[in-house]
């Protein structure tokens, strides 16, 4: 096995690192080692003028900051991994400076935004029924939308509120409201088993001809519901995650335990909401989940 394929072992079994974080660690390594070749130079004897000189050469390229950034972090993962194998003995990323950019605080909606959007679905359908499903869901738990429609009927339970969120060593479990739960129950009950869900289909939500949803059909739902909703914020699946973890933020919640629901591996991730609690936004919630 040669050492990208090592490390994407290493990322998936040793580290339980997302699908997206592997897809992006090895996107970066490779476009570096294809940089390499122009040298011929191999991965693991790239110097650290090297490394500095590609860095370069992503600015030159009209390559942001920010993504400069991220791929030398990729690189410096990844030199990390052949020290601990043994097939390097210096990370030559070490003495390499990252240019941190300003960090853009993420847009969040109000409680009347939020009310307007859970209540776009048609509830007298199958699919609003599904919609509002999933619109709770997302808002309750504040998972990503690839946990979303990651998740299997299994993974929820009406009785306890309660999902549990994650790949194997890193699942959470996570409550959930009382007006998510019962949405929930209406679609388990009502709908998903009209949808001609395949036998053995373990998915919790399904597209409207039975098979698991996907991220992609999510967000084009989502940016119906802004459009009939009249909201002018730019909302992706992301933005409920974000208002979640900042309305529990601002009405009192533990920093560790919205760390814990949301699955951020890192502190620092998590108090980039602090900067969103303003004295505006004290005045338009009044407990630590409006829909609690």
């Amino acid at each position: 096995m040669d050492q990208i394929g090592a490390y994407q072992t290493y990322l998936i079994d040793v580290k339980h690192a997302s699908d997206n974080t592997v897809v992006s660690y090895l996107r970066d390594i490779r476009q570096f080692a294809s940089y390499l070749d122009s040298f011929d130079v191999a991965l693991e004897d790239a110097s650290v003028q090297l490394i500095r000189d590609y860095a370069l050469h992503l600015r030159q390229a009209g390559k942001s900051s920010a993504t400069i950034a991220r791929a030398i972090a990729s690189l410096r993962s990844f030199y990390a991994f052949l020290i601990l194998t043994d097939r390097i003995e210096h990370n030559p990323t070490d003495r390499v400076t990252i240019e941190h950019t300003r960090r853009e605080l993420p847009q969040i909606l109000t409680q009347r935004e939020i009310d307007l959007l859970l209540s776009q679905p048609d509830l007298t359908t199958l699919k609003g029924k599904r919609d509002k499903a999933m619109l709770e869901i997302l808002y309750a738990s504040g998972i990503r939308v690839s946990e979303l429609t990651a998740l299997d009927v299994g993974d929820v339970s009406i009785q306890g509120e309660y999902l549990r969120s994650g790949k194997s060593g890193r699942v959470r479990v996570v409550p959930i409201y009382r007006a998510s739960v019962d949405a929930l129950r209406e679609y388990l009950k009502n709908v998903r088993p009209q949808l001609q869900v395949a036998q053995g289909e373990t998915a919790l939500f399904v597209n409207m001809s039975g098979e698991r949803m996907s991220r992609q059909g999510f967000w084009k739902l989502i940016k119906s519901y802004q459009k009939s909703a009249g909201i002018r914020k730019d909302i992706t699946p992301h933005t409920l995650r974000h208002s979640f973890a900042a309305h529990l933020l601002e009405n009192g919640a533990d920093i560790c335990a919205i760390q814990e629901m949301l699955g951020h591996s890192d502190l620092s991730s998590t108090q980039m909401y602090r900067k969103l609690l303003t004295p505006d936004l004290k005045s338009i919630y009044e407990k630590a989940h409006p829909k609690a």
